[in-house]
């Protein structure tokens, strides 16, 4: 069955391939950006330009039309959760909005991996007076406005809502964190790994696998919460020796106290962090494992590189 169906945002990173899988199966997709991203689909998509950001712009662009399904990718604070309620609430039939691994940081895991209820999303503080929309402060808010736009949107209870929090996503080098590359470029440089706990590991996703769950989180009928990752944690230990066997390179590495001064790399940590993902395959979704996708990643950022 084709729907009318949203993307807000999409047109970068796994948004594009969410977009291609659903101008693929037939949908009638329409994007909402700012513009200022080109985008490859041409004549098959509708696209609405608007700040993501404004309430005013949003309702004004969004007035008198109804969805089938909406994925919200711009999703990042309780402002922006309050828009979509004010915009969206009772006009779309399902809305995904795309979450992070990182809201479990500083919860307690009750298993092996973090479960969805092991975050209380509906026990966190809202913080109204946080400057949620400074962009100098996007990066020290991002886990903060993650956590308190589910709150949010779980509180406020309108829209049939499932929150998608996946793990750290990798991909090629349009991967716009460069936190991959780091790894690339370090080995490639000839540098030494500085690591503080090569237990400490995280789960991942490939940039295909997170299009196609969210894809498939969309064609659903449950709601809530639903963890996303591959079989197969990696610490920032692991990853560097993994990136170093696919390059035949030397795995230069040290072991550092946590307080020890110079530079760590992007997926250095001081816990754990793994999803328990038994709900989503209890519901259906098979993933892969992080070995059956990670070593071609590697070599696409190598190409990169050189």
């Amino acid at each position: 069955m084709h729907k009318d169906i949203l993307v807000i945002g999409g047109t970068r990173y796994f948004g594009k391939l969410l977009v291609q899988r659903l101008v693929r199966a037939g949908h009638k997709v329409t994007i909402a950006t700012r513009g200022y991203a080109p985008d490859p689909f041409g004549a098959r998509i509708e696209r609405i330009r608007v700040d993501r950001r404004s309430e005013t712009a949003m309702r004004a662009a969004f007035a008198g039309k109804r969805y089938d399904l909406v994925f919200d990718q711009m999703c990042y604070s309780p402002l922006d959760a309050a828009i979509a309620v004010r915009t969206f609430g009772g006009k779309v039939g399902r809305y995904v909005m795309t979450s992070t691994i990182d809201v479990y940081r500083g919860a307690a895991a009750s298993g092996a991996g973090f479960a969805e209820s092991d975050l209380a999303v509906l026990a966190q503080p809202i913080d109204t007076r946080y400057p949620w929309h400074d962009p100098q402060r996007a990066v020290e808010s991002y886990v903060a406005g993650k956590v308190q736009a589910e709150a949010y949107l779980y509180r406020d209870g309108s829209l049939p809502l499932v929150t998608a929090r996946l793990a750290h996503v990798l991909g090629g080098p349009d991967e716009f964190t460069g936190r991959l590359s780091w790894y690339v470029d370090a080995v490639r440089g000839g540098g030494a790994l500085r690591y503080t706990d090569g237990d400490a590991r995280l789960s991942f996703l490939g940039t295909q696998e997170a299009a196609a769950f969210l894809d498939w989180a969309g064609a659903q009928s449950f709601t809530g919460a639903v963890n996303a990752a591959s079989h197969g944690a990696l610490s920032a230990r692991d990853l560097f020796g993994r990136v170093a066997q696919v390059l035949d390179a030397p795995d230069r590495v040290q072991r550092v106290d946590g307080a020890a001064p110079g530079v760590l790399s992007p997926f250095d940590a001081d816990a754990a962090l793994v999803l328990d993902t038994r709900r989503a395959q209890g519901l259906g979704f098979a993933f892969s494992r992080t070995d059956e996708w990670l070593d071609d990643v590697i070599r696409q950022h190598d190409l990169a590189f050189v």
